[in-house]
């Protein structure tokens, strides 16, 4: 049998477009989570609770970067809105609840933008 570069090239579009599609549902699955930690964050700053916002904050945090890693490019809104969780976890760290949930809402602002690109 000979070897057949059109079949070859079919096969490896096919298997980068399957990976491709794994890689997106990966960061839109982080993209999801990173706003309902950060609308819980948000929730929970709102009723001046620090140590809540402190935690989904945190964890918002986590999969925002780690949807940033994944479509670093196309997502220049979930870099700011680490920026934002970072001053949100640092403001609630000193107990500063209503800086901490600006900071919170601004995030969520960017992140849904992220997930709609």
């Amino acid at each position: 049998m000979k070897f057949k570069p059109t079949f070859a090239i079919t096969v490896i579009s096919t298997l980068f477009y399957f990976s491709a599609q794994a890689v997106a549902a990966d960061a839109h699955q982080h993209a999801t989570e990173a706003i309902k930690h950060a609308e819980d964050a948000q929730i929970h700053g709102k009723a001046g609770h620090s140590k809540a916002l402190l935690d989904h904050a945190q964890e918002s945090l986590t999969h925002a970067k780690a949807a940033e890693k994944e479509f670093a490019e196309a997502h220049q809104h979930m870099t700011e809105s680490i920026k934002h969780l970072e001053e949100a976890i640092a403001h609630a760290k000193q107990n500063h609840a209503e800086e901490a949930t600006k900071h919170t809402a601004e995030a969520l602002k960017h992140m849904k933008h992220s997930a709609a690109e």
